[in-house]
């Protein structure tokens, strides 16, 4: 599958500070991309460049195997940001419509996919509304639609579901995978680990302006692991410490182990077996990207703070 969008050696400076400093990565078309990181790693500065907002001051975008022109490019482009930027005194119907016009829509088109849309999330007796009036889940539906309605090849949602209740939580989710369908590409920035666990494909982790971590979800998740398993018995008590693995928790029926270096999860079935452990359950447990992110942070950090007492 080839990239729609390509970053290299991307840079942008303030001052002393290095807000992106030489990240690459690259986005598939029709993927869902996790973009993560702790408050002030440089995540928004990426976006805003990546939508033209910003110009870096080195590197390169290539958009759809072009040098990105934020000037022509930008009506390939929907983002939604985390704050949001829309007309409070505007009723929502003629903001949607003016909107979608400055991303190249007429009037008639513009008219006939925002009916559509509001059909969807059930909106239409939102039209003479105004923004001011509207709860923060309804600004975020509303925001949404907006973003996708002109049908971008790239879609960049900064943190989509805040103020959303499961059930509209839910609806989003479900458009999102459906756009990705369709071929459009998805740029997802969020602090919620679980989401991004759920819906993205490939992530990218980034802590004070440098990249960290890229790989997909599965591949990351595996590269953390560290040999513990989750077994059920109907005898909790017979585990105990041995030349195989150590009893690092137990519950109830459930106990976790933590199998040695050099030995397998085989040698540890096969020896459970021999002492007659009746055995209902055997799992591999998987560090979640919500423990990978706050140990590599974390990381980071420390190093960081080494170095500034060198």
């Amino acid at each position: 599958m080839s990239s729609l969008l390509s970053l290299s050696h991307l840079k942008k400076y303030y001052a002393t500070q290095k807000a992106v400093d030489d990240i690459s990565f690259d986005i598939e078309k029709g993927s869902i991309f996790g973009l993560l990181g702790p408050n002030g790693a440089g995540k928004t500065t990426l976006l805003r460049m990546i939508t033209g907002i910003f110009y870096p001051d080195g590197g390169e975008i290539i958009l759809d195997g072009k040098a990105f022109n934020p000037a022509i490019d930008i009506q390939q482009i929907g983002y939604m940001p985390e704050e949001r930027g829309m007309y409070k005194k505007m009723k929502i119907g003629e903001q949607a419509l003016y909107l979608a016009q400055l991303k190249g829509l007429s009037k008639a088109e513009a008219t006939e996919k925002i009916k559509y849309w509001f059909k969807k999330f059930e909106m239409e007796s939102w039209w003479n509304k105004k923004v001011e009036d509207l709860s923060k889940g309804m600004s975020q539906k509303l925001q949404f639609v907006i973003t996708v309605l002109h049908e971008p090849k790239l879609i960049i949602l900064d943190e989509p579901f805040s103020g959303l209740d499961p059930l509209n939580a839910n609806l989003i989710k479900e458009e999102i995978y459906n756009l990705a369908k369709k071929g459009s590409t998805i740029i997802f920035s969020t602090h919620r680990m679980e989401q991004v666990e759920e819906i993205c494909d490939h992530i990218v982790l980034v802590n004070l302006g440098k990249k960290i971590l890229d790989g997909t979800v599965a591949d990351i998740k595996q590269q953390f692991k560290e040999n513990i398993f989750s077994i059920q018995t109907d005898n909790a008590t017979a585990l105990t410490d041995n030349d195989l693995f150590n009893v690092i928790g137990s519950d109830k029926n459930k106990t976790l182990l933590k199998i040695k270096e050099g030995r397998h999860s085989n040698d540890v079935l096969k020896h459970l077996l021999q002492q007659n452990v009746n055995i209902m359950a055997y799992n591999e447990v998987l560090p979640s990207l919500n423990d990978i992110f706050i140990k590599l942070v974390e990381g980071t950090h420390a190093t960081a703070r080494a170095f500034q007492n060198i």
